[in-house]
């Protein structure tokens, strides 16, 4: 069954952080050299996207917690898998290979768990984060004018990821934790030409990050004007992840579920960071939060962001069982701009 059949009959489960559950392992600087990366010049401790490549038994044993406990949908280990956001790291030539391979080991658990649950098919999004510099704001505060990249280098950089996660096999693509939409306009500009290169075309989720209690993205989009920036794109779903927890998120998702022609996705943090950066939130008190958005039919696909584990999505997955989906909602026949 594919995932815009399985959307349609129950609300699915994405899961939940990756870098929560890497930290457990607390790893050093010779669990992210490969062979070829022995005598770098940089340091790679805390690059994560080289998991797959130097500890792929890690990051597939956390793939498969997520899906032992209930995950529907798995994201790929490649928030900063291009080659934009390698740079930092000297790591740009092997960007494709961290796609790829990252894709092969997230399809490889949920194909385990499809065979062991066949009335419970398991899907692999591949994840495409926000890269560290942004296309609508300056870094340089004497400078205002001033961008560190340009819409055409972003798309490119999209593109290169986009066609390495579909070689790695993923059922859709998920652009997340979008601070900047002009950034995620050129991931989408992006995946179209990933799409012509590869001849083929899987669905597309969005997920954007209002940033703050204003109830804006970094770029300063309401979410209302957020969805209207990426609707001229046939996208999958749209949603919300990051930056808050779900109680600060509902009303940003509300916004979003009326007036969205597209399924909503949300997945909020574990609560808002503690003094020490830590999150609280336990997963009976994130669950029942959560709870509100299914009573209030917003939902589509709901799972977790920083400071979930395993034990967080179990409680979400056994909690969303018991709602139906959300209604798509009619688009708006008036222009909006």
């Amino acid at each position: 069954m594919k995932v815009t059949e399985a959307i349609k009959q129950r609300i699915l489960v994405l899961d939940g952080a990756m870098g929560t559950m890497i930290q457990r392992y607390k790893l050093e600087e010779e669990d992210f050299r490969t062979p070829e990366l022995k005598h770098h010049e940089k340091s790679l401790k805390g690059n994560n996207d080289l998991i797959g490549l130097s500890r792929p038994e890690i990051l597939a044993a956390i793939h498969e917690e997520y899906l032992a406990a209930g995950a529907d949908i798995l994201e790929t280990n490649t928030f900063s898998g291009t080659t934009i956001a390698q740079e930092d790291y000297s790591c740009e030539h092997l960007v494709d290979e961290i796609n790829i391979k990252s894709a092969q080991i997230a399809k490889a658990a949920a194909d385990k768990y499809t065979a062991l649950t066949p009335d419970k098919p398991r899907y692999v999004a591949g994840s495409m984060g926000p890269t560290n510099k942004t296309a609508s704001i300056s870094p340089n505060v004497n400078d205002p004018g001033y961008r560190a990249i340009d819409f055409d280098t972003l798309a490119e950089a999209y593109r290169q990821q986009a066609v390495g996660l579909m070689k790695g096999g993923v059922d859709l693509l998920l652009v997340e934790t979008v601070f900047d939409t002009l950034n995620a306009k050129a991931a989408l500009f992006g995946i179209e030409e990933a799409f012509t290169e590869m001849g083929s075309e899987i669905p597309v989720m969005v997920s954007g990050t209002i940033t703050d209690a204003s109830g804006r993205t970094l770029s300063g989009q309401t979410a209302e004007a957020f969805l209207i920036s990426i609707s001229h794109f046939p996208l999958f779903s749209v949603g919300l992840n990051c930056a808050l927890g779900a109680s600060q998120l509902r009303q940003y998702i509300q916004v979003l579920a009326k007036n969205a022609p597209f399924y909503i996705s949300a997945h909020p943090n574990a609560g808002l960071p503690n003094e020490f950066g830590a999150y609280d939130e336990t997963p009976e008190f994130m669950a029942k939060q959560i709870k509100e958005f299914l009573d209030l039919g917003l939902i589509n696909i709901i799972g977790g962001c920083c400071g979930t584990t395993p034990d967080h999505i179990q409680a979400i997955a056994e909690l969303a069982a018991k709602y139906e989906p959300r209604k798509m909602a009619s688009p708006a026949l008036s222009t909006v701009l």
